[in-house]
């Protein structure tokens, strides 16, 4: 059986920081293989990764419409091999990146072929952790599963959690299931104010954790290193290393 895991909230929050250390945390405890999904339109999962990819999703997803398939081959025998070849393989995990949102026109049967495809895919693996866009469009229009774990990411600011809990708004709209829902503020400097708590109160938003601002963090994704080469006595892989163990 699958664990599903989705990582979201707005922009420049850390959303990628957080998936990698999920995804390094889940290969030091030998909970293999994962599949991780990048969802986001500017995809930089891969550099939190240490991978490179050539194609995306959207790719795929463009290049069906019109195209005159070889003899014999279904679209969904043809979406089924792109994919496979879109696959970075890497130790305990495997990427798959989505790329860029929908151009002109209807994408709906090719959406429903690639939902279709993704869902078996990842029930070949043990985990499955999606670092998704900022608005959370692939749930809202079914391209994941039920989810077990939604973590909204915030930075400490009251707007970032009041966007955080905008999206949990959003998430209880969709028909999806998610077993259990949870914020984690990162670059944090201090304590939550009065006000922020009472924000994440009234969302009725459970505080997973608080993460630290950490200057390798920084440096590493200014350097486009690999977070999966951080210390283990990284104050920041230490607070996702509790968060995911206790949840």
């Amino acid at each position: 059986m699958t664990i599903r895991i989705a990582v979201a909230g707005k922009g420049g929050v850390g959303k990628t920081t957080i998936s990698s250390l999920i995804i390094r945390y889940l290969i030091k405890e030998n909970k293999t293989p994962i599949l991780a999904v990048d969802a986001d339109p500017n995809a930089n999962l891969n550099e939190g990764l240490g991978f490179q990819y050539q194609g995306t999703v959207a790719d795929i997803r463009e290049d069906i419409p019109g195209k005159e398939l070889p003899p014999g081959v279904s679209k969904n025998d043809y979406i089924n091999n792109r994919i496979q070849e879109d696959i970075v393989e890497g130790k305990g995990v495997d990427l798959l990146v989505m790329g860029r949102p929908e151009g002109r026109g209807c994408y709906c049967f090719v959406n429903e072929l690639l939902r279709n495809f993704l869902s078996k895919l990842a029930k070949s693996y043990k985990y499955l952790v999606v670092d998704s866009e900022a608005g959370m469009e692939h749930l809202s229009r079914r391209t994941a599963d039920d989810l077990d774990l939604l973590i909204l990411v915030s930075d400490q600011t009251s707007l970032g959690m009041r966007t955080a809990a905008n999206l949990l708004k959003t998430a209880s709209k969709v028909k999806l299931k998610i077993k259990k829902i949870g914020i984690v503020v990162n670059k944090s400097k201090k304590e939550l104010t009065t006000q922020q708590l009472d924000i994440l109160k009234k969302a009725k938003l459970e505080v997973l954790g608080i993460v630290p601002e950490d200057a390798t963090i920084y440096d590493f994704r200014e350097e486009g290193r690999s977070l999966m080469e951080l210390p283990d006595d990284n104050a920041v892989v230490k607070v996702v290393a509790k968060i995911v163990a206790e949840v």
